[in-house]
Parts: C-alpha cells; sequence; structure tokens
C-alpha cells in the first residue's frame, strides 16, 4: 500500500484504508446525497482518484459500499422499533411505514432502496444488495415466519415484494403523502392483508 498522500497520516493496512474511504464517502452522502464522486472523496483523504480506485473500481461500487456499511445500523434501529411484533401483518406495516418516515433522514438507505435514478453512479444500485437489505430486515423481525407457514422461498418474495412497496411509495407518496395513522390503516388493509390469506402464507 501507498504511503503517501492521506493528508499526511498514511493507513497502517489496506482494511484501514477502506475503513477510512468508507467514512469519508459516507460523511460526503449525508452532504450531497448520490451527487458524489471518486474525486471528490479522493480530495476529502488527500489522496489521488486512482488510490481510491484501487479499493473501489467505481463511483458507484463505492456509494454501494458505504450504503451497505450503513444498513447494519439502518437494520438494529428498524428491528429494535418492531420489538415485540410477532404479527406478520403488524410487522410488515409497521417495517414499511417506518422505513418510509426514516428514509428521508438517512440518504445511505436511499441509495439501497430507491429504484434507479437519473443519477448515472446509482442506476443500479438497487438490484441484488437491495433484495439482500430487504431479506435481512425480514429476518430480524420477532415473527416465527415458519410458524407461520413460510418457506424462505416464501420469505424472499415477501422481502421483494415489501421493497416494490417502498419504492412505490418513494417515487410517488401519493397526493396528498399519507403519513402516521392514515399510512398505517393503507398498509394494514391493501399491504398487510394480502401476507395471510386464508388457508396460510402468500404463495409465491
Amino acid at each position: 500500500m501507498r504511503t503517501h498522500g492521506w493528508s499526511g497520516s498514511a493507513p497502517a493496512t489496506d482494511d484501514e484504508a477502506v475503513a477510512r474511504i468508507l467514512d469519508a464517502a459516507s460523511r460526503a452522502v449525508d452532504d450531497r446525497g448520490a451527487d458524489v464522486s471518486i474525486a471528490d472523496v479522493a480530495r476529502t483523504l488527500g489522496v489521488t482518484r486512482q488510490t481510491v480506485y484501487r479499493y473501489f473500481p467505481s463511483t458507484e461500487a463505492l456509494l454501494v459500499a458505504a450504503a451497505v456499511h450503513a444498513a447494519d445500523d439502518f437494520l438494529e434501529r428498524l428491528a429494535e422499533h418492531l420489538r415485540g411484533l410477532t404479527d406478520p401483518v403488524d410487522a410488515v406495516t409497521e417495517a414499511i411505514a417506518a422505513a418510509l418516515e426514516w428514509l428521508p433522514k438517512d440518504k445511505h438507505i436511499g441509495l439501497l432502496i430507491a429504484p434507479g435514478r437519473a443519477d448515472e453512479h446509482t442506476a443500479s444500485v438497487t438490484s441484488d444488495v437491495a433484495l439482500r437489505f430487504a431479506n435481512a430486515m425480514l429476518r430480524r423481525f420477532d415473527v416465527d415466519w415458519a410458524g407461520h407457514g413460510f418457506s424462505d422461498a416464501e420469505l424472499d418474495g415477501l422481502a421483494e415484494h415489501l421493497l416494490r412497496i417502498i419504492q412505490s411509495f418513494v417515487i410517488d407518496p401519493g397526493r396528498p403523502p399519507r403519513t402516521g395513522d392514515a399510512l398505517r390503516a393503507y398498509l394494514r388493509r391493501w399491504v398487510g392483508g394480502s401476507i395471510l390469506p386464508s388457508g396460510g402464507a402468500l404463495g409465491v
């Protein structure tokens, strides 16, 4: 690993270099959302763009890594918020509502689950990475999915369904946008109500 640059304080290992790059990228996302480039991050760190490219091959790869880095904290906060909700409909309703309420304040997670934007760097961020995020979210619920008849394949399908619901609200929150109790009532009736039809879990 090169030792020059880094504003006079070179990282001791590649892992430390990656951590510092992600930290700089995270701060940039907080300030500017997806309008961040490799050059911006390199300038903040006092290194060349080529140094950052050694660890991340593109701006999109860096943005995804920064978003994934922040995802664990988001998932932990959501899991704590949903603690004790064991009914699938209750948990799914509140998870979607809370995610939609928190997203405007969390630009990192927005990069993961918001659909492709005009910005070329985020066009394909919401594919496999987003689905893995949605799967991880479901599996942190206090819901006994197997006890309610859900197989692993059905949970995969449910994760995709929830991701699509969240994405649709991000694109168009409604006129006027639903919030609070009105949002939860809508989600319970039209989203939660489809999860456990008579006879068991939703088939996918």
